[in-house]
């Protein structure tokens, strides 16, 4: 019933017009293959494939592990093919892989490439070498048009609610200020666990929802079990705003700094300089166990595989755009 036409090839035909968000340390090849079989785009950080010193680029072997798997399951499935998916990059001055990251998926031909904290134009230009699609995150309007002038072909609005480096804004103040310039493809992110969320996110403007923290907890996930567990038993008032962990603002779970001996209530501020990918994540190793989430986590009832989980949010966005459309046809 939508109308996806006007977006690139590599993101019209979903099953349900999501794409699950790239999680640190989360998102591993497991989770990202059972979300494009599921038919949402599936996504992981670049900075997640880690080798030791001397080894071959982790993140080669598992770009050659999703291509192949998705090809073979798209070959036994040609009616009902594998979404495609997406590698985040950081594009943060502390990312000293990001030059090599960069070619090792121009190589691979990654189809759908997720910028964040920084938009260059050499890495949206990388991208459109392949063949890619370059999605730029913001959390305003000033840097959505930034993010436009040096080369993203979409952005991703992260308003308030998300999980992780969340932005300030309420989404539908964010998406109205983009849609008044900007016609190209708008995904949304902030507290979208739902279908009925999912359904919300392109009523006010949105053509794709972007979906993180429910996939945390989930069997493919590279999460502890205390983690996903914990995503299960909270809701919105068990999250916390802070920009301690990261140097960035960002949502966490409270139980998660209480049981690291902090107050989450309390909490100090820290400022961007204490920002560094060098070693691949933000987070000193004290704080490893600070563990992000969006609002949105209440929808979260079992830890369960991810194709069950976009199962349910299908059945409720389906149930949603039959409710909305009865009640557009009785207003007819």
């Amino acid at each position: 019933m939508r109308d996806d036409s006007h977006l690139p090839p590599a993101l019209r035909g979903l099953r349900i017009p999501a794409v699950a968000a790239p999680l640190f340390i989360v998102s591993v090849p497991d989770l990202v293959i059972a979300q494009c079989k599921a038919g949402i785009i599936g996504s992981f950080p670049a900075l997640n494939a880690r080798e030791a010193d001397g080894e071959p680029p982790m993140l080669e072997a598992w770009l050659k592990r999703i291509t192949e798997e998705l090809d073979a399951f798209n070959q036994a499935n040609p009616d009902r093919p594998a979404a495609p998916f997406a590698v985040n990059q950081i594009v943060h001055r502390s990312n000293a892989r990001l030059e090599r990251d960069l070619e090792i998926c121009a190589a691979w031909r990654v189809p759908i490439w997720i910028t964040s904290l920084g938009a260059r134009v050499e890495v949206n230009e990388a991208a459109h070498s392949c063949g890619g699609v370059a999605l730029h995150d913001i959390i305003n309007n000033t840097f959505a048009r930034k993010a436009v002038d040096k080369g993203a072909d979409g952005l991703i609005a992260v308003s308030a609610g998300a999980g992780g480096h969340a932005g300030p804004q309420n989404p539908f103040a964010l998406v109205e200020e983009i849609r008044t310039w900007f016609d190209g493809p708008l995904l949304l992110s902030g507290s979208i666990a739902t279908g009925h969320a999912l359904l919300a996110a392109q009523v006010a403007g949105a053509d794709l929802g972007y979906i993180g923290s429910p996939f945390i907890a989930t069997e493919e996930a590279n999460a502890v079990q205390d983690y996903k567990q914990m995503i299960v038993e909270a809701g919105a008032e068990d999250i916390v705003t802070s920009s301690l962990f990261t140097g960035v603002s960002g949502n966490y779970l409270k139980p998660s700094v209480s049981r690291a001996g902090m107050d989450p209530d309390n909490l100090p501020g820290a400022d961007a300089s204490s920002m560094s990918f060098g070693s691949g994540g933000s987070k000193p190793k004290a704080w490893k166990e600070i563990w992000g989430a969006g609002q949105g986590i209440g929808a979260v009832k079992a830890i369960e595989p991810a194709g069950r989980l976009v199962d349910r949010l299908a059945r409720e966005y389906d149930a949603a755009l039959a409710g909305v459309l009865a009640y557009a046809m009785g207003r007819s």
